[in-house]
């Protein structure tokens, strides 16, 4: 492989892809494409010019931007996305949000067509509806709420997690909607044109460089506020904080793509939950204990427990049918990921701290 286009190239996860790919593979020519629209993500320019990563400003709404391009990749990876649950919800940017992660994403599939080779499109755990999730058997533990496994009745759902089978249908928010609205686009390109891509859908990625916020990068910002002695609140769910996510550590996820890229053309529309699963998984409550060690801080964490309607209380991927096919399991735990985050915030805690 020779070359590789990132969409959303600028924000979290495609800028950590950006750099990941170039300093594993110094002869790769990479390219980022982001309208710099996240506050923060203007900060990677300076690191793609050191390590050679091209920049490309841009919107993956328009089509124009992606052809100006005028060249040919080997992969696209398709990580572009208005990336917050809440997005829409208040009834403000919903159309900014349609038209940057629907038809930013069949703009890139119409960039792809003639010029990628191979895509790789990073879907959201999102997918799945809200009520069916809601509905999976819970017990309450001391620290977190844990799947009753003597419970189960749901196809898709074990103790291992939420499985690629678990339930799409009815409310899913709107992000959700548009990610599996372009999931369906996804096989159509397959089927009509040839096309060859694999779908990821991930569950929350976190790391090094990702300036979090309350809808979106949560963990990280929980690192943050414990650092900079800032308060927290748990939202939902009573306010307990013992609401469960599974968290993917950013290199994990680079780790599964240079196992599919090479075995695309066989696995060509392979759909996959990509999560932290069993490896890597932790409730608010136990996160808050993890970054208290790591920062020394106790801060203030208010309660609200108000439920927002796109809460979800428990999800944990089952990555099964991605470690079948590629021989891959997340390597890293929840709190390696909290002690990489910490490590990179205290190193540049001068520019950071005002960002959080």
């Amino acid at each position: 492989m020779k070359s590789i286009l990132i969409t959303g190239g600028a924000g979290f996860v495609g800028s950590s892809l950006a750099k990941l790919y170039k300093q594993t593979f110094p002869g790769i020519k990479v390219v980022a494409f982001d309208n710099l629209r996240r506050r923060g993500s203007e900060k990677n320019l300076k690191i793609f010019q050191d390590l050679g990563i091209d920049f490309v400003h841009g919107d993956v709404r328009q089509l124009d931007d992606l052809l100006d391009i005028d060249q040919e990749f080997d992969l696209l990876i398709e990580a572009s996305a208005e990336p917050s649950v809440l997005a829409g919800v208040d009834g403000k940017g919903t159309r900014y949000l349609v038209q940057t992660n629907l038809m930013g994403t069949l703009n890139c599939l119409d960039f792809a067509k003639t010029h990628c080779k191979k895509v790789i499109f990073l879907s959201s755990s999102r997918v799945y509806s809200i009520d069916a999730l809601r509905a999976v058997p819970l017990k309450e533990e001391e620290t977190r709420l844990e799947v009753d496994s003597s419970k189960i009745k749901q196809t898709g759902l074990s103790h291992q997690g939420i499985d690629h089978q678990f339930s799409t249908q009815d409310f899913r928010s709107l992000y959700g909607t548009t990610k599996l609205a372009s999931e369906l686009f996804v096989e159509e390109y397959v089927r009509n044109f040839g096309m060859k891509i694999m779908i990821n859908r991930c569950g929350v990625i976190a790391g090094p460089g990702q300036f979090g916020k309350v809808d979106q990068g949560v963990f990280t910002m929980w690192v943050a506020r414990h650092l900079f002695k800032k308060s927290l609140k748990y939202i939902g769910f009573n306010g307990t904080g013992k609401q469960v996510r599974d968290l993917l550590h950013i290199k994990d996820l680079f780790d599964l793509l240079q196992l599919q890229v090479p075995s695309l053309d066989k696995h060509n529309f392979g759909l996959y939950n990509v999560g932290g699963g069993r490896v890597s998984h932790t409730s608010l409550l136990e996160y808050t204990k993890i970054c208290q060690r790591l920062s020394g801080n106790t801060i203030d964490i208010a309660q609200d427990k108000q439920t927002t309607s796109v809460d979800i209380p428990w999800y944990i991927s089952d990555n099964t049918k991605a470690t079948h096919t590629f021989n891959w399991v997340p390597k890293r735990s929840a709190e390696v990921l909290a002690q990489d985050i910490f490590l990179w915030l205290k190193e540049n805690e001068n520019e950071l701290r005002h960002l959080f």
